[in-house]
């Protein structure tokens, strides 16, 4: 066995590494991940060590998909599929969460120790792997919809799905629920979602930002998807 088999014999055994695309976002991850543990190291503060905890929420839902596109036997069976879809609706918005953590990059939680441009990149860092594992968990989940459903439309799926991103990213955000909160508080979260549900014109701050996002979401999400056909 050569070396070059063996190399991909070994990323084999660890599902994340066996495609390229899996093995530049690992590299993409391990990038941000370096730039948080070297700023810490150099400042002697922990400030911005949250956003590898958010990365690791983001990565979740990917997991959880690409999981999905494995377990063929699994997903045969809808009450399951539609189970485990609902877990991922559940956990998805953590991966476009991360856009919002660009806020730190001018305000109070910033302690400035480093310079403007390492924190800007490495924010940006976050957020760009946050939005790509966000996108490719959609893209796994609407082929998995489109195949077991058979939706002709794609926008059927995809804008509610990104409006309910944007929603979480509100939630999350703003209201400053968590993903576990679905399990340890439902109620106090289902209030205060239903709150701005059904008032979306007393609280016009939370309704312009879900809309605004849920657009924008839809569109990155296109552009790429049209994108990635276009440069081939």
């Amino acid at each position: 066995m050569n070396k070059r088999n063996a190399l991909q014999l070994y990323y084999d055994r660890i599902f994340f590494l066996r495609t390229e695309m899996g093995r530049l976002i690992t590299l993409s991850v391990l990038f941000s991940c370096v730039m948080v543990i070297v700023r810490a190291a150099y400042t002697g503060r922990l400030t911005f060590i949250f956003l590898i905890w958010n990365l690791l929420l983001a990565w979740l839902p990917y997991f959880i998909s690409h999981w999905l596109m494995q377990a063929q036997e699994w997903i045969k069976n809808r009450i399951i599929l539609t189970f485990v879809f609902f877990v991922w609706l559940a956990c998805i918005p953590n991966a476009f969460y991360i856009l919002t953590d660009l806020y730190h990059l001018g305000d109070h939680y910033n302690d400035f120790l480093v310079p403007q441009w390492f924190d800007l990149a490495m924010i940006l860092s976050f957020a760009w792997n946050g939005l790509l594992l966000g996108i490719l968990s959609v893209r796994h989940i609407e082929k998995l919809v489109h195949k077991n459903f058979n939706l002709r439309n794609e926008l059927l799926f995809l804008y509610p799905v990104m409006w309910l991103n944007a929603l979480g990213v509100y939630v999350g955000r703003y209201l400053r629920f968590n993903t576990w909160d679905v399990l340890t508080n439902p109620f106090l979260l289902l209030r205060d979602i239903a709150n701005v549900l059904l008032h979306p014109l007393a609280d016009r701050y939370a309704s312009g930002m879900i809309f605004c996002f849920s657009i924008l979401l839809t569109l990155i999400y296109l552009m790429l998807k049209k994108m990635s056909k276009a440069i081939r």
